[in-house]
């Protein structure tokens, strides 16, 4: 099992001010594995769901209650799924239902987080940039 600490890198955006705005570095397979973990516990505490918008993969429950993530908490939107990716996303962000948005890399580009309208939703949302790997090996059955 990976360690998990409560603290998350996360960096400064150039792209937003909002403080609910993370965009999360994740050079490889393991690192977006960890970070994309360590989110999802952190979020597991929260009021709310947590909102993965993620690619056509299916997430393996196991591992996740191998890490005593909640998946009833969790919501899993597949790409190929979505009609209207902008507006999942801004309802999400805006109705209250969600403690957390993450976002997988490739979903969203720099100008659609943009034009996310986060100064007044409590939803926080996470980002992956864009050059780092899908986690596959780890997250699929």
């Amino acid at each position: 099992m990976l360690p998990i600490t409560p603290n998350v890198k996360t960096q400064s955006s150039s792209i937003s001010h909002a403080s609910s705005l993370n965009i999360l570095d994740a050079y490889d397979e393991t690192t977006t594995s960890n970070e994309l973990l360590k989110i999802l516990y952190r979020c597991n505490s929260k009021a709310g769901w947590t909102l993965l918008i993620a690619p056509d993969q299916v997430f393996s429950k196991s591992m996740l209650d191998g890490y005593n993530i909640d998946v009833n908490k969790l919501l899993v939107l597949k790409q190929k799924d979505l009609i209207n990716l902008e507006h999942t996303l801004d309802s999400a962000l805006s109705n209250g239902n969600f403690a957390a948005v993450i976002t997988w890399p490739g979903i969203l580009t720099k100008k659609q987080i943009e034009y996310r309208s986060l100064n007044h939703s409590k939803t926080a949302l996470y980002c992956f940039k864009d050059f780092a790997q899908l986690p596959l090996s780890k997250l699929t059955h």
